[in-house]
Protein backbone atom coordinates (compact mmCIF):
# COMPACT_ATOMS: atom_id res chain seq x y z
CA UNK A 1 0.00 0.00 0.00
CA UNK A 2 1.15 3.41 -1.13
CA UNK A 3 4.23 1.51 -3.16
CA UNK A 4 6.59 2.23 0.12
CA UNK A 5 10.22 0.28 0.20
CA UNK A 6 10.43 -2.85 2.20
CA UNK A 7 12.32 -5.17 3.11
CA UNK A 8 12.00 -8.95 4.23
CA UNK A 9 14.09 -10.74 7.21
CA UNK A 10 14.99 -14.06 7.22
CA UNK A 11 15.64 -14.35 11.13
CA UNK A 12 16.04 -18.14 10.60
CA UNK A 13 19.28 -17.35 8.13
CA UNK A 14 20.68 -15.54 11.36
CA UNK A 15 20.45 -19.09 13.19
CA UNK A 16 21.75 -21.47 10.68
CA UNK A 17 25.12 -18.90 10.52
CA UNK A 18 25.50 -19.36 14.34
CA UNK A 19 24.87 -23.16 13.49
CA UNK A 20 27.94 -22.71 10.54
CA UNK A 21 29.70 -20.27 12.70
CA UNK A 22 29.59 -22.94 15.82
CA UNK A 23 30.53 -25.97 13.35
CA UNK A 24 33.53 -24.17 12.15
CA UNK A 25 35.26 -21.73 14.22
CA UNK A 26 34.37 -22.89 17.66
CA UNK A 27 35.66 -22.57 20.24
CA UNK A 28 35.93 -18.97 19.12
CA UNK A 29 33.04 -16.65 20.50
CA UNK A 30 31.58 -14.16 18.10
CA UNK A 31 30.79 -10.11 18.90
CA UNK A 32 28.46 -9.19 17.11
CA UNK A 33 29.29 -5.46 15.43
CA UNK A 34 25.77 -3.60 16.37
CA UNK A 35 26.55 -1.06 13.84
CA UNK A 36 26.11 -3.77 11.07
CA UNK A 37 22.52 -3.85 11.14
CA UNK A 38 21.07 -2.87 14.84
CA UNK A 39 16.92 -3.63 13.88
CA UNK A 40 15.72 -5.26 16.96
CA UNK A 41 14.67 -8.90 15.73
CA UNK A 42 18.39 -9.10 14.54
CA UNK A 43 19.47 -8.14 18.19
CA UNK A 44 17.00 -9.97 19.92
CA UNK A 45 17.44 -13.25 17.98
CA UNK A 46 21.77 -13.19 18.26
CA UNK A 47 20.98 -12.15 22.08
CA UNK A 48 18.85 -15.32 22.42
CA UNK A 49 22.12 -17.53 20.57
CA UNK A 50 23.92 -16.22 23.16
CA UNK A 51 26.46 -14.13 20.46
CA UNK A 52 27.89 -11.27 21.90
CA UNK A 53 28.04 -7.89 20.94
CA UNK A 54 30.59 -4.98 20.00
CA UNK A 55 29.41 -1.88 20.07
CA UNK A 56 30.81 1.70 19.15
CA UNK A 57 28.28 4.20 20.68
CA UNK A 58 26.14 4.50 23.82
CA UNK A 59 23.11 3.78 22.25
CA UNK A 60 24.14 1.12 20.63
CA UNK A 61 25.04 -0.21 24.49
CA UNK A 62 21.99 0.49 25.57
CA UNK A 63 20.06 -1.04 22.68
CA UNK A 64 22.03 -4.41 23.72
CA UNK A 65 21.78 -4.09 27.28
CA UNK A 66 17.61 -2.91 26.76
CA UNK A 67 17.87 -7.28 25.66
CA UNK A 68 19.18 -8.20 29.91
CA UNK A 69 22.62 -8.96 27.57
CA UNK A 70 25.12 -8.93 30.39
CA UNK A 71 28.25 -6.46 30.73
CA UNK A 72 30.56 -9.33 29.82
CA UNK A 73 29.11 -10.04 26.90
CA UNK A 74 29.68 -6.28 25.55
CA UNK A 75 32.96 -4.79 24.54
CA UNK A 76 33.36 -1.24 23.35
CA UNK A 77 34.50 -1.37 20.27
CA UNK A 78 35.02 2.48 19.16
CA UNK A 79 38.50 3.49 18.66
CA UNK A 80 37.51 7.13 18.98
CA UNK A 81 35.58 7.19 21.94
CA UNK A 82 33.61 10.08 23.42
CA UNK A 83 34.29 10.46 27.31
CA UNK A 84 30.89 11.15 28.04
CA UNK A 85 30.04 7.67 26.28
CA UNK A 86 33.12 6.23 28.19
CA UNK A 87 31.41 7.21 31.79
CA UNK A 88 28.41 5.78 30.28
CA UNK A 89 30.17 2.34 29.55
CA UNK A 90 31.90 2.47 32.97
CA UNK A 91 28.06 3.38 35.14
CA UNK A 92 26.66 0.57 32.36
CA UNK A 93 29.72 -2.03 34.28
CA UNK A 94 30.89 -2.35 30.44
CA UNK A 95 34.74 -2.81 30.75
CA UNK A 96 36.32 -4.23 27.76
CA UNK A 97 37.28 -1.86 25.45
CA UNK A 98 39.79 -0.94 22.76
CA UNK A 99 42.52 1.58 22.30
CA UNK A 100 45.34 1.70 19.97
CA UNK A 101 47.29 5.37 21.61
CA UNK A 102 48.12 6.89 24.03
CA UNK A 103 45.90 10.04 23.97
CA UNK A 104 42.90 7.76 24.22
CA UNK A 105 44.45 5.91 27.07
CA UNK A 106 44.44 8.89 29.14
CA UNK A 107 40.90 9.48 27.97
CA UNK A 108 39.79 6.06 29.26
CA UNK A 109 41.90 6.15 32.37
CA UNK A 110 40.56 9.67 33.22
CA UNK A 111 36.79 8.40 32.61
CA UNK A 112 36.83 4.73 33.39
CA UNK A 113 39.62 3.67 35.21
CA UNK A 114 38.40 -0.33 35.79
CA UNK A 115 38.49 -0.57 32.34
CA UNK A 116 40.06 -3.81 30.72
CA UNK A 117 41.45 -2.67 27.59
CA UNK A 118 42.61 -3.96 24.27
CA UNK A 119 45.46 -2.83 22.56
CA UNK A 120 44.13 -2.75 18.85
CA UNK A 121 47.14 -3.23 16.83
CA UNK A 122 47.40 -2.64 12.95
CA UNK A 123 47.59 -5.45 10.25
CA UNK A 124 49.60 -5.07 7.14
CA UNK A 125 47.31 -5.41 3.95
CA UNK A 126 48.87 -4.65 0.72
CA UNK A 127 45.96 -6.24 -1.42
CA UNK A 128 43.02 -4.83 -0.39
CA UNK A 129 41.61 -1.77 -1.84
CA UNK A 130 41.45 0.94 1.33
CA UNK A 131 43.20 3.62 0.13
CA UNK A 132 40.44 5.82 1.15
CA UNK A 133 39.68 4.46 4.45
CA UNK A 134 41.12 5.53 7.80
CA UNK A 135 43.65 2.98 9.53
CA UNK A 136 43.68 2.26 12.69
CA UNK A 137 45.57 0.40 14.93
CA UNK A 138 49.16 0.74 16.89
CA UNK A 139 52.17 -0.46 15.64
CA UNK A 140 54.42 -3.45 18.01
CA UNK A 141 56.85 -0.47 18.94
CA UNK A 142 54.42 1.77 20.19
CA UNK A 143 52.64 -1.06 22.35
CA UNK A 144 55.52 -1.44 24.65
CA UNK A 145 54.92 2.97 25.08
CA UNK A 146 51.44 1.93 25.66
CA UNK A 147 51.81 -0.43 28.48
CA UNK A 148 53.95 1.99 30.11
CA UNK A 149 51.83 4.04 29.87
CA UNK A 150 48.67 1.83 31.36
CA UNK A 151 51.09 1.06 34.19
CA UNK A 152 51.57 4.62 35.14
CA UNK A 153 47.99 5.07 34.92
CA UNK A 154 47.02 1.72 36.97
CA UNK A 155 45.12 1.15 33.64
CA UNK A 156 44.58 -2.96 33.06
CA UNK A 157 45.52 -4.41 29.67
CA UNK A 158 43.63 -7.79 29.42
CA UNK A 159 44.69 -8.39 25.55
CA UNK A 160 45.02 -7.71 21.80
CA UNK A 161 42.65 -6.58 18.82
CA UNK A 162 43.73 -6.85 15.19
CA UNK A 163 41.22 -6.75 12.07
CA UNK A 164 41.63 -7.81 8.39
CA UNK A 165 39.33 -6.67 5.70
CA UNK A 166 36.74 -8.85 4.14
CA UNK A 167 38.25 -7.59 0.83
CA UNK A 168 41.68 -8.65 1.65
CA UNK A 169 42.49 -11.81 -0.94
CA UNK A 170 46.00 -13.32 1.22
CA UNK A 171 45.23 -14.67 4.08
CA UNK A 172 48.68 -14.86 5.01
CA UNK A 173 47.63 -11.22 6.89
CA UNK A 174 46.48 -13.30 9.23
CA UNK A 175 49.52 -15.72 10.09
CA UNK A 176 51.12 -11.96 10.38
CA UNK A 177 48.62 -10.82 12.93
CA UNK A 178 48.46 -13.49 15.02
CA UNK A 179 52.17 -13.56 15.47
CA UNK A 180 52.06 -10.32 16.47
CA UNK A 181 49.51 -10.36 18.58
CA UNK A 182 51.53 -12.95 20.81
CA UNK A 183 54.81 -10.33 20.39
CA UNK A 184 52.21 -8.26 22.50
CA UNK A 185 51.31 -10.90 24.68
CA UNK A 186 54.76 -11.62 25.58
CA UNK A 187 55.78 -8.02 26.19
CA UNK A 188 52.70 -7.86 28.43
CA UNK A 189 54.62 -10.55 30.96
CA UNK A 190 57.57 -8.05 31.59
CA UNK A 191 55.14 -5.37 32.38
CA UNK A 192 52.76 -7.55 35.09
CA UNK A 193 50.22 -7.20 32.46
CA UNK A 194 47.61 -10.88 32.76
CA UNK A 195 46.41 -10.53 29.20
CA UNK A 196 43.61 -13.34 28.33
CA UNK A 197 41.59 -12.54 25.12
CA UNK A 198 42.24 -12.16 21.35
CA UNK A 199 39.97 -10.43 18.98
CA UNK A 200 40.51 -11.83 15.43
CA UNK A 201 38.20 -8.97 14.26
CA UNK A 202 35.58 -8.81 11.46
CA UNK A 203 35.60 -9.30 7.75
CA UNK A 204 33.92 -12.22 7.15
CA UNK A 205 31.89 -12.22 4.08
CA UNK A 206 29.37 -15.07 4.92
CA UNK A 207 30.45 -17.59 2.69
CA UNK A 208 31.39 -20.93 3.87
CA UNK A 209 34.14 -21.22 2.07
CA UNK A 210 35.86 -18.22 3.06
CA UNK A 211 35.10 -18.78 6.70
CA UNK A 212 36.87 -22.41 6.29
CA UNK A 213 39.71 -20.76 4.40
CA UNK A 214 39.66 -18.33 7.55
CA UNK A 215 39.73 -21.33 9.95
CA UNK A 216 42.38 -23.54 8.11
CA UNK A 217 45.06 -20.69 8.38
CA UNK A 218 44.24 -19.79 11.46
CA UNK A 219 43.85 -22.80 13.39
CA UNK A 220 47.54 -24.26 13.36
CA UNK A 221 48.45 -20.89 15.13
CA UNK A 222 45.85 -20.86 17.60
CA UNK A 223 47.34 -24.11 19.08
CA UNK A 224 50.81 -23.03 18.86
CA UNK A 225 50.33 -19.36 20.63
CA UNK A 226 46.82 -19.30 22.10
CA UNK A 227 46.09 -23.35 23.34
CA UNK A 228 43.34 -23.99 25.20
CA UNK A 229 45.79 -24.50 28.56
CA UNK A 230 46.61 -21.16 27.94
CA UNK A 231 43.73 -19.30 29.23
CA UNK A 232 43.17 -17.14 26.62
CA UNK A 233 39.64 -16.71 25.26
CA UNK A 234 39.58 -16.38 21.81
CA UNK A 235 36.62 -13.83 20.31
CA UNK A 236 36.03 -12.05 16.63
CA UNK A 237 33.70 -9.95 15.10
CA UNK A 238 31.54 -11.04 12.21
CA UNK A 239 28.75 -8.90 11.67
CA UNK A 240 28.19 -8.79 7.57
CA UNK A 241 28.49 -12.39 7.80
CA UNK A 242 25.46 -13.21 10.12
CA UNK A 243 22.77 -10.24 8.50
CA UNK A 244 23.96 -9.75 4.93
CA UNK A 245 22.10 -12.97 3.40
CA UNK A 246 19.54 -12.76 5.51
CA UNK A 247 17.20 -9.17 4.84
CA UNK A 248 15.98 -8.86 0.77
CA UNK A 249 15.23 -5.25 0.04
CA UNK A 250 11.98 -4.46 -2.72
CA UNK A 251 11.95 -1.30 -4.01
CA UNK A 252 9.58 0.58 -6.04
CA UNK A 253 9.96 2.69 -9.23
CA UNK A 254 8.91 5.97 -9.30
CA UNK A 255 10.01 8.47 -12.31
CA UNK A 256 11.30 6.86 -15.70
CA UNK A 257 12.73 8.77 -18.34
CA UNK A 258 14.33 8.14 -21.90
CA UNK A 259 18.49 9.06 -21.88
CA UNK A 260 21.07 9.40 -24.62
CA UNK A 261 23.06 6.51 -25.07
CA UNK A 262 26.36 8.14 -25.29
CA UNK A 263 25.53 10.01 -21.67
CA UNK A 264 25.52 6.31 -19.87
CA UNK A 265 28.68 5.50 -21.18
CA UNK A 266 31.92 6.38 -19.65
CA UNK A 267 34.36 9.02 -21.46
CA UNK A 268 36.67 6.81 -24.04
CA UNK A 269 34.44 3.70 -24.59
CA UNK A 270 32.93 3.85 -28.30
CA UNK A 271 29.46 3.67 -28.41
CA UNK A 272 28.81 -0.18 -30.49
CA UNK A 273 24.57 -0.09 -29.89
CA UNK A 274 21.77 0.96 -32.37
CA UNK A 275 20.82 4.11 -31.85
CA UNK A 276 16.94 2.95 -32.31
CA UNK A 277 17.03 1.53 -28.90
CA UNK A 278 15.91 3.47 -26.17
CA UNK A 279 17.96 3.68 -23.24
CA UNK A 280 16.15 3.56 -19.82
CA UNK A 281 16.77 5.92 -16.47
CA UNK A 282 14.99 4.81 -13.68
CA UNK A 283 14.30 6.42 -9.90
CA UNK A 284 13.18 4.47 -7.38
CA UNK A 285 11.84 5.02 -3.35
CA UNK A 286 15.45 4.51 -1.54
CA UNK A 287 18.43 5.44 -2.55
CA UNK A 288 22.11 6.34 -1.10
CA UNK A 289 21.06 8.65 1.52
CA UNK A 290 18.97 5.37 2.42
CA UNK A 291 19.80 2.23 2.44
CA UNK A 292 21.90 1.80 -0.41
CA UNK A 293 24.83 4.73 1.56
CA UNK A 294 27.25 2.23 1.46
CA UNK A 295 27.28 2.79 -2.20
CA UNK A 296 29.25 5.98 -1.51
CA UNK A 297 32.30 4.51 -0.44
CA UNK A 298 32.27 0.85 -2.28
CA UNK A 299 30.81 -1.28 -5.06
CA UNK A 300 27.26 -2.15 -4.67
CA UNK A 301 27.61 -6.45 -3.92
CA UNK A 302 23.86 -7.31 -5.16
CA UNK A 303 22.42 -6.99 -8.25
CA UNK A 304 18.75 -5.77 -9.29
CA UNK A 305 16.32 -8.32 -10.35
CA UNK A 306 12.75 -7.61 -11.76
CA UNK A 307 9.59 -8.87 -9.23
CA UNK A 308 7.19 -9.09 -12.08
CA UNK A 309 7.09 -11.80 -14.64
CA UNK A 310 8.03 -11.53 -18.08
CA UNK A 311 9.39 -13.69 -21.02
CA UNK A 312 12.48 -15.26 -21.34
CA UNK A 313 12.65 -13.91 -25.05
CA UNK A 314 11.69 -10.41 -24.21
CA UNK A 315 14.24 -7.65 -25.17
CA UNK A 316 16.47 -5.78 -22.72
CA UNK A 317 17.35 -2.67 -22.52
CA UNK A 318 20.28 -0.78 -21.20
CA UNK A 319 19.20 1.15 -17.99
CA UNK A 320 20.49 2.92 -14.99
CA UNK A 321 19.16 3.19 -11.73
CA UNK A 322 19.14 6.40 -9.31
CA UNK A 323 17.75 7.54 -5.66
CA UNK A 324 14.68 9.73 -4.75
CA UNK A 325 17.09 12.80 -4.10
CA UNK A 326 17.64 14.02 -7.47
CA UNK A 327 21.28 14.01 -6.22
CA UNK A 328 24.23 13.54 -8.80
CA UNK A 329 25.79 11.12 -6.00
CA UNK A 330 22.37 9.15 -5.94
CA UNK A 331 23.19 7.01 -8.57
CA UNK A 332 22.56 2.82 -7.61
CA UNK A 333 23.65 1.17 -10.37
CA UNK A 334 25.23 3.11 -13.21
CA UNK A 335 24.31 0.49 -16.54
CA UNK A 336 22.70 -2.85 -16.22
CA UNK A 337 20.21 -4.70 -18.33
CA UNK A 338 17.04 -5.08 -17.59
CA UNK A 339 13.30 -5.29 -19.79
CA UNK A 340 11.34 -2.37 -19.54
CA UNK A 341 9.88 -0.95 -16.91
CA UNK A 342 7.01 1.22 -15.63
CA UNK A 343 6.52 3.30 -12.55
CA UNK A 344 4.84 1.66 -9.93
CA UNK A 345 6.66 -1.70 -10.86
CA UNK A 346 9.20 -3.46 -8.11
CA UNK A 347 12.90 -3.89 -8.09
CA UNK A 348 14.65 -6.69 -5.50
CA UNK A 349 17.75 -6.72 -4.16
CA UNK A 350 19.35 -9.34 -1.84
CA UNK A 351 22.42 -9.18 0.06
CA UNK A 352 20.82 -5.89 1.67
CA UNK A 353 21.47 -6.78 5.56
CA UNK A 354 24.50 -5.07 6.58
CA UNK A 355 25.17 -1.49 6.38
CA UNK A 356 22.22 1.13 7.37
CA UNK A 357 19.69 -1.08 8.92
CA UNK A 358 18.56 0.66 12.06
CA UNK A 359 20.13 4.08 10.89
CA UNK A 360 18.13 7.21 10.34
CA UNK A 361 17.90 8.18 7.15
CA UNK A 362 19.76 11.57 6.27
CA UNK A 363 16.76 12.43 3.57
CA UNK A 364 13.78 13.22 5.28
CA UNK A 365 11.03 13.75 2.77
CA UNK A 366 11.03 9.78 1.97
CA UNK A 367 10.36 7.54 4.83
CA UNK A 368 12.43 4.64 5.80
CA UNK A 369 11.35 0.91 4.50
CA UNK A 370 9.06 -0.92 6.81
CA UNK A 371 11.12 -4.20 7.87
CA UNK A 372 8.71 -7.54 7.98
CA UNK A 373 10.21 -10.19 9.98
CA UNK A 374 9.33 -14.13 9.28
CA UNK A 375 10.87 -17.50 9.50
CA UNK A 376 9.77 -20.81 8.24
CA UNK A 377 8.63 -23.92 10.54
CA UNK A 378 11.48 -26.11 9.50
CA UNK A 379 13.93 -22.94 10.78
CA UNK A 380 11.90 -22.61 13.84
CA UNK A 381 12.19 -26.79 14.35
CA UNK A 382 15.74 -26.67 13.75
CA UNK A 383 16.01 -24.43 16.60
CA UNK A 384 13.72 -26.00 19.27
CA UNK A 385 16.06 -29.27 18.45
CA UNK A 386 19.13 -26.89 19.32
CA UNK A 387 17.45 -26.15 22.34
CA UNK A 388 17.88 -22.65 21.19
CA UNK A 389 13.95 -21.31 20.80
CA UNK A 390 12.43 -19.06 23.31
CA UNK A 391 8.90 -17.68 24.38
CA UNK A 392 10.64 -14.21 23.84
CA UNK A 393 11.54 -14.96 19.98
CA UNK A 394 7.87 -16.88 19.35
CA UNK A 395 5.75 -13.40 20.38
CA UNK A 396 8.31 -10.80 17.91
CA UNK A 397 7.70 -13.01 15.08
CA UNK A 398 5.65 -15.18 12.63
CA UNK A 399 6.20 -17.84 11.08
CA UNK A 400 5.64 -18.80 7.04
CA UNK A 401 5.10 -21.87 5.45
CA UNK A 402 7.32 -22.23 2.41
CA UNK A 403 4.26 -23.21 0.24
CA UNK A 404 2.26 -20.23 1.20
CA UNK A 405 3.28 -16.44 -0.53
CA UNK A 406 1.61 -13.59 1.70
CA UNK A 407 1.84 -10.04 0.81
CA UNK A 408 3.59 -8.03 3.25
CA UNK A 409 0.01 -6.48 4.43
CA UNK A 410 -0.79 -10.06 5.19
CA UNK A 411 2.18 -10.93 7.00
CA UNK A 412 1.89 -7.84 9.37
CA UNK A 413 -2.07 -8.94 9.86
CA UNK A 414 -0.84 -12.65 10.63
CA UNK A 415 2.10 -10.96 13.33
CA UNK A 416 -0.44 -8.69 14.59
Amino acid sequence: TGKRAFYVGDLGKLVKKNIQWHNVMAPIKPFYPVRCNSTPGVLEILGTLGVGFACSSKSEMALVQDLGISPENIIYTNPCKQASQIKYAAKAGISIMTCDNDIELKKIARNHPNSKLLLHIATEDNTADEEMNMKFGTTLKNCRHLMECAKELGVQIVGVKFHVSGSCKELQTYIHAISDARCVFDMAEEFGFKMNMLDIGGGFTGSELQLEEVNHVIRPLLDVYFPKESGVNVIAEPGFYYVSSAFTLAVNIIAKKTVEYDKLLPSGVEQTRNDDEPVFTYYINDGVYGSFASKLSEKLNTIPEVHKKYKEDEPLFTSSLWGPSCDELDQIVENCLLPELSVGDWLIFDNMGSGTLGEQSTFNDYQRPLIYYMMSFSDWDEMQDAGIASDTLMKNFFFVPSCIQLSPEDRFSTAA
